[in-house]
């Protein structure tokens, strides 16, 4: 008999999405749904703006990623008005742009995916000693895991499961699930980073802040190039920067790195692991110029997992659409000519399995109808992922070179075939390889940035003029943290006309289409084996692979009254001594 499961809300990322899945007598997923239940509409803020304001706005589109956000804003208007910013301010924004990938990647397979690898309460179980030799298999100069340093996390973490709060962060998890794969000793060499990458996220940010005034939200680009000229001219603040890249790319490098190619070791065989990738469509873009002729990520499309093809990109091709989204037009519509109107339809009275495994009464989305916040893009009709995954096959198909080493380099160590790439596994090894090609080819652009000081150019924005008797339109399209982000604007009468923001996780996440193409996310689940429906980690571990960003700090109100969630939250008190 059919079996409705609900995980709802995915924890451990940004923003509120929602799961839904159908399972058969064995566990196995039959269909799935993905819905995100909160609305923001950025894009209906900005029209009638000043066009250079609007990416100021746009990067509250998410507190997390700012940086993309903002810089897709400003350069959508740049490419209308066709200005063409200044060499200083291009690196500038690509130093940036590595700050936040080194950032986004460490602290989500750590903080926010590593647990659903990493087994916290075995790790209380292992031996030290035996753990700091174990690191030696991944490494030849692994970080932070000396004996006396893995004994020391483990204390830490001990201490908390003595208190009264249980595990503290790491309570109400699914501990001891079959599907964990790590040894007690990999578990704690895991768990020594996650507490050292909370030390080296910072110093990423530090990175961001050096060119951006601060982290997140900064506020140094500008229609036309970038506004930290001091700190671009000034010897100590780029040395800053240099001193701080290294730090982090050797915490990629001796452990990052490390734990990827464990984990692929020890999760080569868990199903759930090496399944998850159900559509092998994959789009990317060309970002980060490390000089006047080379990007680090390359543009193009592969189509069924073919990476001996790569199939040009054709911006006129990429539509949205609304058949089950909470909008009034269904489209679909190209991005210059999307509707951002809601049109919020509610949920259905229904049955799910609860959370001890019995059956309950329930709201459930109403999968024939509209269930999500979330358009579907597509690419001449057809459902793509975007990401690192994408980042990577795009790379290997378009032959480029520093792609090529760093995947090359990886399925050496590992000794995977090419073919493993296409599951939970490649997506998660595919951000730590966008990680790794900052760290090992980052400092190029760097090196273009002081170059260029050095010839004596130091422009850091370009002049222009708006003509308010001329209608503009203008897109910014390249990859970020997530992947493939585009943002289209239409300017007339000097002010925002139309604006939509096509961003990553509406491509993976977007609902089904009128053709019941489902998108990366619900596909990624099909055939999937749950082995305990009330803790179904699997769901969890391949959705978090994709890294989710469905921002939601605007809760939306139906104009009738009705009421569309309810929230509780528990108070702690605190005794003052």
């Amino acid at each position: 008999m059919a079996k409705r499961i609900v995980v709802d809300p995915i924890t451990r990322i940004e923003g509120h999405l929602r799961i839904e899945v159908i399972v058969d007598d064995n566990n196995v997923v039959t269909d799935a749904f993905s819905s995100s239940t909160l609305w923001r509409g950025i894009e209906v803020i900005v029209k009638n703006r000043d066009p250079r304001d609007v990416g100021f706005m746009t990067q509250r589109i998410c507190g997390v990623c700012t940086y993309s956000h903002y810089k897709a804003g400003i350069t959508a208007v740049e490419n209308a008005l066709g200005i063409v910013i200044p060499p200083n301010a291009e690196y500038t924004r690509a130093l940036m742009n590595i700050s936040l990938i080194f950032h986004d990647h460490i602290v989500h397979f750590y903080h926010l995916h590593g647990l659903d690898w990493c087994d916290i309460v075995s790790a209380l179980k292992a031996d030290p000693s035996l753990a700091s030799k174990i690191a030696f298999n991944y490494s030849d100069n692994p970080l932070s895991t000396g004996a006396d340093e893995l004994r020391a996390v483990q204390k830490k973490v001990a201490d908390f499961a003595n208190a009264k709060s249980g595990l503290g962060p790491f309570a109400n998890a699914y501990w001891g699930h079959k599907t964990y794969r790590f040894s007690p000793e990999q578990n704690l060499i895991v768990l020594s980073h996650y507490l050292k990458a909370l030390e080296v996220q910072r110093v990423a940010a530090q990175m961001m802040a050096i060119f951006g005034s601060k982290q997140p939200h900064p506020q140094s680009l500008t229609v036309g190039g970038v506004t930290c000229v001091r700190d671009i001219l000034d010897p100590s603040r780029l040395g800053d920067w240099l001193t701080k890249y290294k730090y982090v790319a050797d915490f990629c490098n001796r452990a990052y790195y490390a734990d990827i190619v464990m984990a692929a070791e020890a999760y080569r065989d868990e199903p759930s692991v090496m399944g998850g990738v159900n559509v092998k469509n994959f789009v990317s873009h060309a970002e980060i110029p490390l000089n006047q002729t080379e990007y680090l990520y390359s543009t193009g499309l592969v189509y069924d997992g073919d990476i001996s093809t790569l199939v040009p990109l054709e911006e006129d091709k990429i539509t949205e659409e609304a058949t089950h989204s909470w909008y009034k037009d269904d489209g679909p519509f190209h991005p210059y000519d999307g509707k951002t109107e809601g049109h919020y339809t509610g949920l259905k009275d229904g049955e799910s399995i609860g959370p001890d495994g019995e059956t309950v009464r329930t709201k459930l989305l109403d999968i024939e109808g509209k269930y999500s916040w979330i358009k579907s893009p597509r690419y001449d009709g057809k459902p793509v992922e975007v990401g690192p995954l994408a980042t990577i096959m795009v790379g290997l198909a378009a032959n480029n070179p520093r792609i090529k080493t760093v995947a090359t380099q990886f399925l050496h160590d590992t000794g995977l075939p090419i073919e493993a790439l296409f599951s939970t596994l490649g997506r998660t090894a595919g951000r730590l390889l966008e990680c790794k090609l900052s760290a090992d080819y980052g400092h190029e652009a760097f090196d273009s940035l002081i170059s260029t000081i050095k010839s004596g150019d130091k422009r850091t924005c370009s002049p222009y003029v708006i003509d308010k008797n001329k209608e503009y339109k203008g897109r910014y399209i390249g990859s970020v943290p997530r992947g493939m982000l585009s943002h289209w604007i239409r300017i007339k009468n000097g002010v925002v006309e139309n604006y939509q923001a096509v961003v990553p996780s509406t491509w993976n996440a977007g609902p089904r289409d009128s053709s019941g193409n489902k998108g990366p996310y619900e596909a990624s689940l099909m055939g999937l084996q749950i082995a305990d429906l009330a803790q179904p980690i699997e769901i969890i571990r391949i959705i978090h692979s994709f890294d989710p960003c469905i921002a939601c700090s605007v809760h939306l109100m139906d104009m009738k009254g009705n009421e569309l969630g309810e929230y509780r939250i528990d108070p702690i008190t605190f005794n003052a001594k």
